[in-house]
């Protein structure tokens, strides 16, 4: 059984009674007071300014507001849940703390080995003996001071500008950077503890509305409306709890599906009607749940809960149903002919079609454009991709396969990195992509299936990027697609003479992490020109590429893991 939600129709105001209306937002106004009430004083209770009660929470609240037993519960169990999705969003911020004080210590790390090796070159021109690290980036080429980067190179004519306009310039900088990557660790540090010991408060209505009183222009200019709003935000929403020994799945509101009249008893006793209330994706679930438990005999050992909830929008009521659906039984799980792989990127999906022995069919990307889209529109684009993709896995009748990515981590972890990486990758609306092809997926009876992420595109990018002719995405989705079928993707033997004894015996996964991070500093298009099936061994990684197909700064990294390897 699996819990789903259908949204009714709207329920406007101005077509009920006055006295409907009053209630209804009497209702919705005590409800949310009291849960405001059951959550702060749980968090007084945790921060220690409110001795911890010998009566029940329910029974606090039960007493406060004069409330039936039935609304209590549901108010309770709305505000444990709100707690709950507190606590998990402290554990979320910590976590991503924690990234960024990996990825600020290890700046600090670099930025000191450059200060230092800026220090020694420093020291030797005052002895009036240049000398310079056979890796690093400055060097002396004749009686040119040279400094490689990666997309120029500057040249000095003499000692006196290269020590005076570069180095000295080069240690102050990087002296200032290390004082303000010290502060920001300092910082972190800070922000973890003060997570971790305090409890922090819940803001009803949203920090954002709440901020927007006086940073927004249009609540500036009318007061009103924002007061309006954040009413809304605060007291706006309920949810009830059904009870599966109810004759309707719920001891407050019920539901006559022959004439789609929803009742429920307010909290002041009054009995509420609302006429005409249908469910337009959904009808026939909610009917069937409704009747199933209206004839069921022994409602205790087999009823199905049925919840329901009441959003103000306005002018207009929306009525939200939750209950249990049966999966269907007609879903495709069968990988007996191949599996659709999918590699999700910023601006396009990748697909790869393989068949039931791993090779490759079809591959082809889907791109639509993320630039300078609002949150809705590309909410939309997405879904309209989403439901081609689907509609191509269900043409075909194959399963889906994805990589189980966790984004909230990598869009912290990486600050320093490329600037328009950074940028796309706080456009990658990842759960909204994998919602929408799990929904249709779900409406078109088609599995997916998940699969660990780690070293996909590393793996397509050198294993299968020259050979099938493909891009690096549509390889990440080959790779995905195979991993989900079961194939082991282990190293070829010309990459796997070049990993280091110690980690021969270990998975194939810590052999790729080696590699690819060893070789991250080439760019992805000259893995067009690399030869796997040419050697069986290498000894040199300068080998593995063509030298005419590299560029300085790749021939100084494969210098770097040479010299490396000797010292080993």
């Amino acid at each position: 059984m699996t819990m789903q939600t259908y949204f009714s129709n709207r329920i406007y105001k101005n077509t009920l009674e006055n006295s409907s209306v009053d209630n209804t937002q009497h209702t919705l106004f005590m409800f949310n007071q009291a849960k405001h009430f059951r959550v702060q004083e749980e968090i007084r209770e945790k921060r220690g300014s409110k001795a911890k009660s010998k009566q029940s929470v329910h029974l606090s609240v039960k007493a406060k507001y004069g409330l039936s037993d039935y609304y209590t519960t549901s108010i309770v169990q709305a505000g444990k849940a709100l707690l709950s999705a507190q606590e998990e969003l402290t554990k979320m911020y910590i976590s991503n703390k924690k990234e960024q004080i990996k990825s600020v210590k290890k700046k600090i790390k670099n930025t000191k080995s450059n200060l230092t090796i800026l220090k020694k070159i420093k020291s030797s021109f005052m002895k009036g003996e240049p000398k310079f690290n056979k890796t690093s980036r400055e060097q002396q080429k004749g009686n040119f001071f040279v400094v490689e980067f990666k997309n120029k190179t500057d040249i000095y004519y003499n000692c006196y500008d290269f020590e005076h306009l570069y180095i000295d310039v080069q240690m102050k900088q990087l002296a200032s950077r290390l004082g303000h990557l010290h502060f920001r660790l300092d910082r972190l540090q800070k922000q973890i503890t003060s997570l971790q010991k305090n409890t922090k408060s819940v803001c009803f209505g949203s920090k954002k509305l709440a901020k927007a009183r006086t940073t927004t222009q249009k609540y500036q200019s009318n007061p009103d409306l924002w007061r309006k709003d954040w009413y809304l935000a605060r007291y706006g929403k309920m949810i009830v709890s059904g009870r599966k020994d109810a004759r309707y799945g719920n001891f407050v509101f019920t539901y006559d599906p022959d004439n789609n009249i929803l009742s429920f008893k307010a909290i002041n006793g009054n009995v509420i009607k609302f006429d005409n209330v249908v469910f337009p994706y959904g009808q026939e679930n909610i009917d069937n749940a409704i009747r199933t438990q209206m004839n069921l005999k022994n409602k205790k050992a087999f009823g199905k809960p049925i919840s329901w909830s009441i959003e103000d929008r306005g002018e207009y009521y929306i009525v939200k149903a939750l209950v249990d659906v049966s999966p269907d039984p007609y879903v495709n799980h069968a990988k007996d002919s191949g599996i659709i792989g999918l590699d999700l990127n910023v601006d396009h999906f990748a697909v790869s079609n393989i068949n039931q022995i791993g090779q490759l069919i079809e591959s082809f990307s889907m791109k639509f454009d993320v630039h300078n889209k609002t949150t809705g529109q590309l909410k939309k684009i997405i879904e309209a991709e989403a439901i081609n993709f689907v509609g191509y896995a269900a043409q075909h009748k194959k399963p889906i396969a994805l990589e189980k990515l966790d984004t909230m981590k990598s869009k912290v972890k990486n600050p320093y990195g490329n600037k328009k990486v950074n940028r796309r990758m706080s456009q990658f609306a990842y759960n909204t992509m994998i919602m929408a092809i799990k929904s249709r997926a779900d409406k078109m009876g088609v599995e997916v299936y998940e699969v660990n992420p780690a070293y996909t595109s590393q793996i397509g990018k050198m294993k299968y990027m020259k050979r099938l002719g493909i891009s690096i995405h549509e390889a990440a989705s080959y790779v995905i697609a195979r991993r989900t079928m079961g194939f082991k993707e282990k190293l070829p033997p010309v990459l796997h003479s070049l990993v280091p004894e110690k980690k021969q015996g270990l998975h194939h996964w810590a052999q790729w992490a080696y590699i690819s991070n060893s070789l991250s500093i080439i760019r992805k298009n000259t893995f067009y020109q690399i030869e796997l099936s040419s050697l069986n061994r290498l000894c040199s990684w300068n080998t593995l590429f063509p030298q005419d197909a590299l560029t300085d700064f790749e021939k100084i990294g494969l210098d770097k893991l040479e010299s490396r390897k000797s010292k080993a």
